[in-house]
């Protein structure tokens, strides 16, 4: 049995999606940066395929003819899309890993928490030293009181 046009339209459209999608696309090759710090950028590959096809009747003269052994005139396309975004990069050295995301709404909420925790932590600095003032001062009013007490 012979193979149907489209079968040939989607074996040229899949090897062709095959070429440009590799491992090498979604986790790219290791950079070293001059301080020693490795970055392998990551991203992320969406692709969409397409394929049809259709047979025409031809509008024969004669009537009598076989219609099993007729063979109709064929068409038919396909098409593919490759869309490549970065999505970050894994950032290796000075003992530990970190990805950094590309991605501006988690940069956005990301950013956020960050600002939130030096918010909390100036808080925190601020009622820490406003304790430490009150407690110093009371303790040097006592400690006057001594001296004022002792001297009498």
């Amino acid at each position: 049995m012979t193979d149907h046009p489209i079968e040939g339209l989607m074996k040229t459209t899949m090897n062709s999606l095959k070429e440009m999608v590799d491992v090498n696309t979604i986790i790219g090759d290791p950079v070293q940066s001059p301080d020693g710090l490795v970055i392998i950028p990551v991203s992320k590959i969406s692709f969409g395929f397409a394929s049809g096809g259709t047979e025409f009747d031809r509008n024969l003269d004669d009537n009598n003819q076989n219609t099993s052994s007729k063979e109709f005139p064929f068409g038919g396309g396909s098409g593919a899309g490759v869309s490549v975004q970065p999505v970050g990069f894994i950032v290796a050295g000075n003992n530990q890993i970190k990805l950094l995301t590309v991605d501006e709404g988690n940069t956005a909420l990301s950013n956020l928490f960050d600002f939130m925790n030096k918010i909390s932590d100036t808080i925190q600095q601020a009622m820490n030293k406003n304790k430490n003032n009150n407690q110093g001062s009371s303790t040097n009013a006592a400690a006057n009181e001594n001296t004022n007490n002792t001297t009498q």
